[in-house]
């Protein structure tokens, strides 16, 4: 029997003033932005910000709609847009931050499984990393290297016998 382990590292900062001025302005335009959210039966808003390669900056919003399976993802209604948009523009930096408007907004939090899945896979299609900065409205800042690093052993077109 075989046994592997899967870890990875991350920086943790304290604040935005702890980022450089390019990263921070992404995550205060990810913040302004999540008012932009419809989050009417959570109330847990959730945007996010992406400078592309390009030099581009892209930005999605948590869509929610009263047939629950219906609503949409901040990350993936970012990814929509960018895939339609920018088809295949690399993504350097994805902000994702959140407003709950019923609660604290204060520490980072992390992409749900569907998008780490999409982010993923939005990686292998564009052949490069996407850095992620994870945040509240304030406090800790989390910054991961790719999302590969949230998802791994992540199921990809070579689990459907597919090369490109």
């Amino acid at each position: 029997m075989k046994e592997r382990k899967f870890q990875f590292s991350y920086k943790i900062l304290k604040d935005i003033g702890e980022l450089n001025e390019n990263d921070a302005a992404l995550l205060q335009q990810a913040r302004k932005v999540t008012k932009k959210a419809y989050a009417p039966y959570s109330r847990f808003n959730v945007a996010c910000a992406a400078k592309l390669e390009n030099g581009r900056t892209v930005i999605g919003t948590n869509q929610e709609n009263a047939s629950y399976p219906v609503g949409i993802c901040a990350e993936r209604a970012l990814l929509a847009t960018v895939g339609t948009q920018y088809t295949d523009e690399p993504i350097e930096t994805l902000a994702i931050t959140y407003h709950a408007l019923d609660g604290e907004s204060n520490h980072p939090i992390s992409p749900c499984g569907m998008c780490r899945q999409a982010l993923t896979e939005y990686e292998r299609r564009t052949g490069k990393p996407i850095r992620l900065i994870l945040s509240g409205m304030e406090g800790d800042i989390y910054i991961v290297n790719s999302a590969k690093d949230l998802l791994p052993l992540a199921f990809s077109n070579e689990d459907l016998g597919k090369d490109d």
